[in-house]
């Protein structure tokens, strides 16, 4: 190999490294700020559970987003209809109360209470009480 072509390789080699470095620089990312107000929603009990709800689908126009992170409202009697879960999801109360019902199984929830369903289980859940029962829901979801 001449010297000529053996520098002609190096600086090929340095160049294609130092693209790659390059590539692989981590890029800010930035923040999506949503306030309760821009993304609430009237809607009846999902999965057919009846009454009437207020959902609020947190970030649900985020391109590239593999998660779902909402908030639900449930006026005396609104619940979320017994149904069969495909994945992972987590509740969380933050006030008010609810009767969780999983694989046939009920129990009372109230605030601070978390609970983790997991896919191949049936649930469901119905406000109870005078006071309205917020719930947070999180799940992974394809990415869109």
């Amino acid at each position: 190999m001449t010297k000529r072509s053996l520098l002609l390789l190096i600086t090929v080699l340095v160049t294609a490294a130092w693209s790659q470095a390059s590539a692989q620089k981590p890029v800010p990312g930035g923040y999506v700020l949503e306030h309760d107000a821009d993304v609430a929603k009237n809607e009846p009990g999902t999965h057919n559970g009846g009454g009437e709800t207020i959902g609020y689908s947190f970030f649900a126009k985020t391109p590239k987003l593999g998660l779902v992170f909402r908030k639900r409202l449930f006026k005396p009697g609104s619940g979320i209809g017994y149904h069969l879960q495909s994945e992972d999801e987590i509740y969380y109360v933050l006030s008010g109360r609810g009767m969780m019902t999983i694989d046939d199984k009920s129990f009372e929830v109230g605030p601070g209470a978390a609970v983790l369903t997991r896919p191949g289980s049936s649930q469901g859940l119905k406000q109870i009480g005078a006071e309205e029962l917020v719930i947070l829901i999180n799940y992974e979801q394809a990415v869109k």
